[in-house]
């Protein structure tokens, strides 16, 4: 880009930058917004009151830091049911921690399950593998974005080291039993990992039932964190190669990476305001019930889609049933664009939207929408019926201008 077309760029978004913007937010697959305003708080008092470096000093401020660190592993650890909370390690998100996972357990000769819905955060790490002799297979998905579970079985070979899916896709919303995949690695020996980008924070997630060997989790959407902050937790017992080194705090005498978690994998300074973020985050979900906050978005889901169904122009991507459907609703009008219909809902309608292909190709080429793409509109624990009328009024309207 030119100097002069980065000018422009800045001038555009100066110009068009309002301050505190209004508007119906439906875009919390991408980033949940608003966040409680405990998460805002306790991000400005981690920078204010104890903005020191954690680990790296025995002083008062450091020390602090680090406290909240610890609680907010141990927080996670009860969470999603670890016994260790040593064996969560924080990431800058969760395209990161995947790339940590998938990276540090695959090498040349082994061969790698996953599926047509996931998003390039699993897709791109594990073509890049395959330049030095790791092997995918990808199972096709149905058109609503289910997987069968005899394609996964069929599909192991003796060299298989690994399973790894999503938990709900991002473009349809669609849920994966994953506990019945876990099984299936289990039983087979191999290792599971479960992307849970679009489901930590409203799904029960427990990772001893579930057979989940590494759960990946970022800290900006549904667990209600602010963004840069993310993480993984790894099973007991199971070994994954670093792909970083650096100073830890720890062992710092030793030219080595230290081999104990989770230091092995977490060089550097650490996201102390985000760590303190997430923590509020969490307990904002706890203190709140994550039970309520899945049956007021899973309510929202069903209403939203049951009225888009009364509007014959509009397509609905994915099962359309609340048991296997994520708060994450897929659309197209007719032959139009994606990224023009969520122009307008923005710029008319002050609605805010996510088109396009989402990050996930083979998604859209599953569905059949690799060309068009989708709007998609994702619901998040502040959406309000309000917000859900307000945006099927402007569809109808958009459907009547077409």
């Amino acid at each position: 880009m030119s100097d002069q077309n980065l000018s422009l760029g800045l001038y555009y978004i100066k110009a068009n930058f309002r301050g505190d913007i209004k508007m119906i937010y439906l875009d919390n697959a991408a980033t949940t917004y608003p966040k409680p305003d405990e998460v805002y708080e306790a991000v400005m008092d981690s920078m204010k009151h104890y903005g020191a470096n954690p680990g790296r000093s025995g002083h008062k401020l450091a020390l602090q830091a680090g406290r909240i660190i610890y609680e907010t592993r141990e927080l996670i650890a009860k969470f999603f049911n670890i016994d260790d909370p040593m064996n969560v390690v924080f990431t800058y998100n969760a395209t990161d921690a995947l790339n940590l996972a998938i990276k540090g357990v695959l090498n040349s000769g082994d061969h790698v399950i996953t599926s047509s819905m996931e998003h390039n955060s699993i897709l791109r790490p594990l073509k890049a593998l395959e330049k030095i002799g790791v092997e995918t297979t990808i199972v096709e998905c149905d058109e609503d974005g289910n997987i069968n579970l005899e394609d996964i079985e069929k599909s192991i070979r003796p060299n298989t080291k690994l399973i790894v899916t999503t938990h709900a896709s991002n473009v349809t919303g669609t849920i994966f039993p994953i506990k019945h995949i876990g099984q299936i690695a289990k039983e087979n020996d191999i290792i599971y990992i479960v992307d849970a980008a679009q489901t930590a924070g409203v799904y029960d997630i427990d990772v001893k039932d579930m057979n989940i060997d590494i759960l990946v989790f970022p800290g900006h959407k549904s667990l209600l964190g602010p963004q840069g902050i993310g993480g993984l937790c790894i099973r007991e017992g199971l070994e994954i190669r670093s792909i970083r080194e650096g100073g830890t705090g720890s062992s710092s005498e030793s030219l080595i990476q230290p081999d104990m978690l989770p230091d092995k994998f977490e060089s550097g300074t650490p996201n102390t305001p985000g760590i303190a973020g997430l923590y509020a985050g969490i307990k904002y979900i706890l203190d709140r019930g994550i039970e309520n906050i899945r049956k007021h978005e899973q309510h929202l889901t069903e209403y939203f889609i049951s009225e888009l169904k009364k509007i014959e122009e509009v397509k609905i991507y994915g099962p359309c049933d609340v048991k296997k459907h994520a708060p994450v609703v897929s659309i197209n009008i007719g032959e139009e664009d994606s990224s023009e219909i969520a122009y307008v809902l923005d710029n008319v309608y002050d609605i805010g939207v996510r088109p396009g292909i989402h990050c996930a190709p083979l998604a859209h080429k599953t569905i059949g929408t690799f060309e068009q793409g989708t709007v998609r509109f994702s619901i998040g624990p502040f959406t309000t019926k309000e917000d859900i009328d307000k945006t099927i009024e402007a569809i109808k309207q958009i459907v009547d201008e077409i």
